[in-house]
C-alpha cells in the first residue's frame, strides 16, 4: 500500500533535492521506509520510558541501551532493506518497553509513544501517521530530523564501540533523553537548535570512545602501504566498517586457503598493527560503496556486509552475499551473533568453491595517518608550516556517492596548490587517493586517517595544531573544510565540528534536503556553513588568505 505520508530525505540522494516518496533512490521500498519510520517512533517511545526510569533513580540495563543503539543503526541509509527484520525489531522493542513500563512509578507525564502498543497487522497503518510529515511546522521538522540523523550517526559509532566491549552510560542516557525530547511539542526552535549542538558534543564523545576502543584493541594505526592486487586463491571480500567482524573472520579463515580482501571503508583495517599478523589479509579490492554492483560481480567470491553502505545486490551474485549486525537484505543469508561470537563457517565453505577474484588493479595505497602518527611527525609538520612549505590544510573527509557531480572532489584535489595538504577520512578519499598528488618534504599531500569512524583523528589533529601554534581559536589555523556527505554519520561529524566551533564549513555535493530555508539560513549566518560551486571559484574562495 502506497502512502502520501512516506517521505525520506535523510541522505544526499534525496530525489530532486526534496526527498523520496515512492521508492528510495537507494532501492528502499515504501513499506520498508514506513517500517523504519515506525521503528524510530517506537525507539522514541522506549527512550521516554528509560529516561523516566533514570529520573526515578532506576538503572537501565546495557541490553536495553544496546537495543536502542542497534535499532537506530538499522535505520541508517543503505543498512537494512529487510522488512521482516524491521518488523521483528518493532515487536521486540514493544515487548521490552512493556516490561520497562511496569517498573515506572509515575506514568502520568509519559508521551503517547511511550504507551502505544499494537499487533503486527496494524503496524503499517500506524507508520503512516508517525513519519517525518507528522511534524507540520517545517522548521521544527527540520531541526527534529537534523537531531535524529545526528543520533543515528552517534548510534553507529556507539555500536562499533559496544562490539569491542566499550560503552558509556552518559552517551546512552543523552541519546535516549534526546529521542524522548523529539516527542515534546513544547520545545521551541531555539531549544532544538541548542539540542542539535549538544548532540554534536556527544558526537565528539562517542567518536573519542570508539577511537579508544579501536586503538586499545588493535593498536594505533601505522603508516602502511596497502596492496591492491589479488592472488590465485578463493577469497572473501569484507565491506562495511566493523573491525570486530573482520577480526573474527580472519581468525576463522586462517589456514583454510581462503584469502580475505577489504572493500570500501574496511581499507583502514590494514593500518592497525594487530591485523598485520594475518598473512591471508591480502589487500584492498575496489573502491567506494556505490561501485559495489560492478566490483562485487567481478570479485567472484563471497561477500560479507558488516554495516551500512549496502547496494541492493544483483541476482548474479546475491547468493554469495552475507549480512550481519545491523545490515539486512531479502534473499541474503544473515549471520547472527551468539554469546558475543559469530560463526562464519557458511561463508568459508562457500568461498572454497568459488573462483579467485578477477584483478581490478595493481599497485598500492598509503594511509594510516591517524592522530598518533601525525603527532609523531608533528615537529616536521610544524616546521613545514612555519617555513611556508605547507601553506594550507584542506579537510576533505566524509562520504563518496554515486552522483556525477562528485567528480568535483577529484578535480578539486588535483587543482589545489602544491603546497597544500589534504586531511581525509571516510570513503570520500576514493575520489583522489589513487591520484599521484606527490608530497611536501616527505609529507604526503593526502593524509588518510581512516574510516568515517575515524574523523575524530582529524579533530584531534586540528586541536593539537591549535595548541602548538598558541592560538585561541580553531578558525585561526590554516585549515579549511570542504566535506562531502552522504549519510547520517556525516551529519554527526558536522554537528561535532559545529560544537567545536569550526566555522565556514563547505558541504557538498548538495546541501541536505532536510534543512528548511530558515534552518539553512541559521547555519549560514551563525556558522558560515555553505555549499560548493565550481572548483575554480571554491579554491579561490577557500584560499582567500593564501
Amino acid at each position: 500500500m502506497e502512502s502520501k505520508n512516506f517521505l525520506c530525505f535523510q541522505c544526499s540522494d534525496a530525489l530532486g533535492g526534496k526527498g523520496c516518496t515512492k521508492v528510495g533512490v537507494c532501492g528502499k521500498k515504501a513499506d520498508v521506509a514506513r517500517m523504519q519510520d515506525l521503528l524510530i517512533y517506537v525507539i522514541k517511545g522506549i527512550s521516554a520510558v528509560t529516561t523516566q526510569l533514570r529520573a526515578e533513580g532506576k538503572p537501565v540495563k546495557p541490553r536495553v541501551n544496546h537495543l536502542v543503539t542497534m535499532n537506530l543503526f538499522m535505520t541508517i541509509t543503505n543498512a537494512n532493506f529487510d522488512l521482516e527484520a524491521l518488523v521483528k525489531r518493532v515487536e521486540q522493542t514493544l515487548k521490552t518497553k512493556a516490561k520497562l513500563l511496569a517498573e515506572v512509578d509515575d506514568k502520568k507525564n509519559l508521551p503517547v509513544a511511550a504507551i502505544w502498543s499494537d499487533t503486527q497487522e496494524n503496524f503499517d497503518a500506524k507508520a503512516q501517521t508517525v513519519g517525518i510529515l507528522a511534524t507540520a511546522n517545517e522548521d521544527i521538522r527540520s531541526l527534529r530530523e537534523l537531531i535524529t540523523y545526528g543520533l543515528k550517526g552517534l548510534a553507529a559509532y556507539l555500536y562499533h564501540a559496544n562490539a569491542l566491549g566499550y560503552d558509556d552510560e552518559k552517551i546512552n542516557a543523552f541519546a535516549q533523553s534526546t529521542l524522548a525530547k523529539l516527542l515534546d511539542d513544547s520545545l521551541s526552535g531555539n531549544d532544538l537548535t541548542a539540542l542539535a549542538l549538544e548532540t554534536g558534543k556527544f558526537g565528539v564523545d562517542v567518536m573519542a570512545l570508539l577511537d579508544k576502543a579501536n586503538t586499545e584493541t588493535y593498536g594505533n594505526p601505522e603508516i602502511t602501504k596497502v596492496k591492491l592486487g589479488v592472488r590465485k586463491n578463493p577469497a572473501i571480500l569484507i565491506s562495511g566498517h566493523d573491525l570486530r567482524d573482520l577480526e573474527q573472520l580472519l581468525e576463522q579463515t586462517e589456514g583454510t586457503g581462503v584469502d580475505v580482501h577489504t572493500h570500501g571503508e574496511m581499507l583502514p583495517a590494514h593500518y592497525y598493527p594487530k591485523f598485520k599478523k594475518f598473512k591471508h589479509l591480502v589487500g584492498n579490492y575496489g573502491n567506494a560503496w556505490h561501485l559495489q554492483t560492478t566490483e562485487f560481480e567481478k570479485f567472484n567470491g563471497v561477500i560479507l556486509l558488516t554495516t551500512n553502505c549496502l547496494m541492493p545486490p544483483k541476482e548474479s551474485y546475491r547468493d554469495k552475499v552475507f549480512t550481519t549486525g545491523a545490515v539486512g537484505y531479502p534473499g541474503c543469508k544473515h549471520i547472527e551473533e551468539v554469546d558475543g561470537k559469530k560463526d562464519f563457517t557458511p561463508l568459508i565453505e562457500l568461498a572454497k568453491k568459488c573462483s579467485p577474484p578477477t584483478e581490478l588493479e595493481t599497485g598500492e595505497i598509503i594511509g594510516g595517518f591517524a592522530h598518533e602518527q601525525v603527532f609523531a611527525v608533528a615537529d616536521k609538520v610544524v616546521e613545514a608550516v612555519k617555513s611556508g612549505a605547507i601553506k594550507k590544510f584542506v579537510v576533505m573527509a566524509g562520504c563518496d556517492g554515486r552522483q556525477k557531480s562528485r567528480e568535483y572532489y577529484t578535480e578539486f584535489a588535483k587543482a589545489l596548490p602544491k603546497d597544500t595538504v589534504i586531511l581525509t577520512a571516510g570513503c570520500a578519499k576514493f575520489k583522489y587517493i589513487k591520484e599521484n598528488l606527490g608530497d611536501i618534504g616527505g609529507i604526503p599531500r593526502v593524509l588518510d586517517a581512516g574510516q568515517c569512524n575515524d574523523c575524530y583523528s582529524l579533530a584531534i589533529i586540528a586541536l593539537k595544531l591549535k595548541k602548538v601554534f598558541g592560538l585561541d581559536d580553531l578558525n585561526k589555523l590554516p585549515i579549511v573544510f570542504n566535506i562531502g556527505w552522504h549519510e547520517q554519520k556525516a551529519v554527526t561529524v558536522l554537528l561535532a565540528l559545529l560544537y567545536l566551533g569550526v566555522k565556514n564549513i563547505h558541504l557538498g555535493p548538495v546541501l541536505p534536503a532536510f534543512l528548511s530555508p530558515n534552518i539553512t539560513k541559521i547555519l549560514v549566518e551563525n556558522f558560515g556553513t555553505g555549499g560548493i560551486t565550481t572548483v575554480a571559484d571554491d579554491i579561490k574562495r577557500m584560499m582567500v588568505d593564501y
